[in-house]
């Protein structure tokens, strides 16, 4: 038995877009299909959430019990991104402050949402059990830390860890000559 979804299969699922080599898992749970787009290269493990508007890219994981909501806001992966286990991002969320009610069951008028895109630029790569909230971009070869906390957006080729998350050191661009070997492996294959 396959734990993945086979080609026709994903097809049924109604996504906005899907490219080649997609592999998602069977106990992935996909709220508004029409509203995701996902590349080529693609793996989504067990027990993700994905819910709301979502570009996934090319060469992305997503590992297991991550949630991405995304809301209306949206979540973008650019190229060779990736989530490790349990990471959660929220596009959208409800004040805590204790001036406005809080929770799904809640009317709007009551409420009020933070909401803001979240944008995982090229070779980023977040730790276990993160999180990121509304509005942060993760710049080009961001790494973060396990259990972090991600209020802000970050600077490239920065490392980042902790609750809130700050920065610890830069992070080495050596894997971009692998970005361009990879490249031109794929282009000898496709010839």
């Amino acid at each position: 038995m396959n734990s993945y979804y086979t080609y026709d299969e994903i097809a049924k699922i109604g996504l906005k877009e899907v490219g080649e080599d997609v592999s998602i898992s069977k106990k992935c749970s996909i709220y508004g299909a029409k509203n995701i787009s996902i590349g080529n290269n693609v793996r989504i493990d067990d027990f993700c959430i994905l819910s709301g508007n979502i570009t996934i890219g090319n060469y992305v994981h997503i590992g297991a019990y991550s949630g991405l909501f995304a809301g209306d806001a949206g979540i973008v992966f650019e190229d060779f991104s990736s989530l490790s286990s349990k990471v959660s991002l929220y596009a959208v969320s409800d004040d805590y402050g204790g001036d406005f009610m809080t929770n799904p069951t809640v009317p709007a008028k009551f409420k009020n949402e933070i909401k803001g895109t979240i944008r995982l630029c090229r070779h980023t790569i977040i730790g276990a059990s993160s999180v990121i909230l509304p509005g942060v971009t993760l710049s080009a070869g961001t790494a973060i830390g396990a259990l972090s906390l991600v209020l802000k957006s970050t600077l490239p080729w920065s490392i980042y860890a902790g609750s809130p998350a700050k920065k610890i050191r830069e992070r080495s661009k050596l894997l971009l000559e692998k970005e361009s070997i990879l490249g031109m492996e794929k282009e000898a294959i496709d010839e």
